[in-house]
């Protein structure tokens, strides 16, 4: 009898182990990270912003260019696939797509560590690093120097709309669910049309403020599109996030961003 369990005992342990090893959910995961991982060492490159080696992922359509270009800011979790994945959405829309690191190779993999990160970030250090991307795709041969817009989310949005104070040569800007400029004598200093995309369930943007941010950018004469969707809150975009990801209104909020780019950048 004894026998005969060590035998059932062993028999169920090695259906267990096949059954992970042969897991098509399994291997499919795997065989992406494999993919995700080769290529973002493929496309994975260095600028210098004052003496430090800042790192980016930079992607670029098939051809010789220059080709219009878009600056992507990641959200508080850092440079990650989505992000990279977004960079490459891009380049299949014709753009090349530069997405920064703020955080210097770290990522996040949960959200006290990511807010942790996130209030860790010296400003005057990003702002820095925003500038030096610029300066380091004015001088590449394969960009477009005419035709650079930047995009963020959360963060990466407030960040975004700040570099249109002071990046003067930025042709459009795409700011998703993003910390507002509330100062008018800041506001007056937006270089460039605005794209805003909001939730209205927003704890952290509620729709008033987003709808004074709006009145401010007319009254300084500012081209402004702003669209708060209904029914959806912050990272609405983002499919990790579980609870608030809305695929419809993603795709809606998408083909907005591509309108208003294409408008900017590409129809020139």
């Amino acid at each position: 009898m004894k026998k005969i369990f060590v035998l059932l005992l062993s028999a169920i342990v090695f259906l267990s182990c096949n059954s992970k090893k042969d897991d098509p959910e399994l291997d499919k995961k795997k065989a992406a990270e494999e993919i995700a991982y080769k290529k973002s060492l493929e496309k994975g490159i260095k600028y210098l912003s004052g003496k430090d080696s800042v790192g980016a992922y930079f992607s670029l359509p098939a051809g010789e260019g220059p080709f219009p270009t878009i600056i992507l800011i990641h959200e508080k979790w850092g440079l990650n696939d989505w992000i990279r994945n977004n960079a490459d959405v891009f380049v299949n829309k014709g753009y090349a797509a530069l997405a920064i690191d703020l955080y210097r190779g770290k990522t996040a993999a949960n959200s006290v560590l990511a807010d942790t990160m996130m209030s860790q970030i010296p400003l005057d250090r990003a702002i820095r690093d925003l500038r030096s991307a610029f300066a380091f795709l004015e001088k590449n041969p394969k960009v477009n120097k005419d035709n650079i817009g930047i995009i963020g989310w959360g963060m990466g949005g407030g960040l975004a709309l700040q570099a249109t104070t002071y990046l003067t040569k930025l042709k459009a800007a795409s700011v998703n669910y993003a910390a507002l400029i509330t100062d008018p004598a800041i506001i007056k200093k937006i270089s460039c049309p605005v794209l805003g995309i909001f939730g209205e369930t927003d704890r952290g943007l509620p729709v008033m403020g987003v709808q004074n941010f709006e009145k401010s950018l007319k009254e300084a004469k500012k081209e402004n599109k702003i669209i708060i969707y209904r029914n959806v809150g912050h990272a609405f975009m983002n499919p990790n996030n579980k609870d608030g990801y809305n695929a419809e209104i993603t795709e809606r909020a998408w083909r907005e961003i591509f309108a208003f780019l294409e408008k900017h950048l590409l129809k020139k």
